[in-house]
């Protein structure tokens, strides 16, 4: 028999009501989530968290597997991406577990490098939870749901946001050297090929496609995926716009892949495929330091299990230093959602617009902690 896997899903407290009134039998996800969703199996028990107020606040079963629906259940978005479910719990915010009284039996609060650390496990879903995690938590909501405890909530928390930090000072910026080419491989149909060119490769071809003119690093220029060259692209920039100084653009000139309209950069994007993913948040900070009123639409792009490093990396306070912080400006995709969409959307890519991918990344902010 397959062992149950444990998922978190998250909730604000009105999409949380909007699930309730709604008969509590269908739990939904962003579109861009969809290769997470599918993963889950009837059987599979979700962990419902309460984003604002940091507490736990029901178990829910999965009694069907993943699809697809766009009937309105919640008011501001529509969570496509949905699960048949039953309800095992469902506690009201004053009954909910805080968090932070489960620490010392959950894998998130251990060896924390700093006193958020945790909440980067709490800030997207669905995210699959250890086996262990997973029980911790069902024990704990069995016995609240058994002998609850009020702890009362402040109603403002519930509505709560992360907003920008006034007053932080720019940090100085250096230019970083390119990076060594990633190491990290996939199987191609010839040969092992290098999973970060594949990616640069796949954003490239997608700017091209959609009409936009396309920059890449420029010391990537010579490299290509399956025998298609980066620089046979028809709308390869060969250079840049000089709209900025010397240092600013040596740094752009760095950046993974760029899209273009013109002289304007429409979209940004640093791939991260190692171990490392600090180089390339280094350089959107230096150019959002050298250049705070630039509205560059920033991407993190990274494997699907490095979402937890990329969040904590860029909440480091070099980077919240930022006015605003980089996590406000920067948000993430995963590589499954990137090579899913390509795939899904050939014959309509030449009409897609750069806000498409608002709907396919993540934000990277993390959860205010009470």
């Amino acid at each position: 028999m397959t062992e149950r896997q444990y998922w978190l899903d998250l909730f604000t407290w009105k999409t949380w009501q909007e699930f309730l009134s709604a008969g509590a039998s269908v739990t939904g996800f962003r579109e861009s989530r969809w290769p997470t969703v599918a993963k889950i199996k009837p059987g599979d028990h979700l962990v419902c968290y309460l984003t604002g107020v940091s507490r736990l606040v029901g178990v829910l079963e999965a009694v069907s597997d993943p699809y697809r629906d766009d009937t309105p259940i919640w008011r501001d978005e529509v969570f496509p991406s949905r699960i048949r479910v039953k309800t095992l719990i469902a506690l009201d915010a004053e009954t909910a577990i805080p968090v932070h009284e489960l620490r010392d039996g959950l894998s998130m609060f251990q060896g924390m490098k700093s006193g958020v650390e945790w909440t980067g496990a709490f800030r997207g879903s669905p995210s699959k939870w250890s086996v262990q995690d997973g029980e911790c938590v069902v024990s704990a909501l069995e016995e609240a749901a058994k002998n609850p405890v009020r702890r009362p909530v402040d109603p403002l928390k519930l509505q709560r946001k992360p907003k920008a930090r006034p007053g932080k000072k720019v940090i100085a910026a250096t230019v970083p050297e390119p990076d060594d080419p990633a190491t990290e491989i996939v199987e191609g149909p010839e040969r092992p090929v290098r999973e970060h060119t594949e990616i640069q490769w796949l954003l490239l071809k997608l700017g091209n496609d959609m009409g936009l003119d396309v920059w890449v690093a420029r010391n990537d220029r010579s490299l290509d995926w399956q025998g298609q060259k980066f620089a046979e692209l028809p709308r390869l920039r060969k250079e840049l716009p000089r709209q900025f100084d010397d240092v600013t653009n040596r740094t752009i000139a760095l950046i993974d892949v760029l899209w273009l309209r013109e002289n304007a950069i429409v979209a940004a994007f640093e791939i991260e495929s190692t171990t490392q993913v600090y180089s390339g948040l280094l350089r959107m900070s230096d150019l959002l330091a050298m250049q705070p009123n630039i509205s560059v639409p920033l991407y993190l792009v990274a494997p699907d299990e490095r979402r937890n490093k990329v969040v904590s990396e860029i909440n480091r306070p070099t980077f919240r230093g930022l006015t605003p912080p980089l996590a406000e400006l920067c948000r993430f995709i995963p590589f499954s959602v990137l090579r899913e969409r390509i795939s899904q959307g050939t014959s309509f890519i030449p009409y897609l617009r750069p806000d498409f991918l608002r709907d396919v990344s993540e934000s990277c902010e993390l959860e205010i902690p009470t």
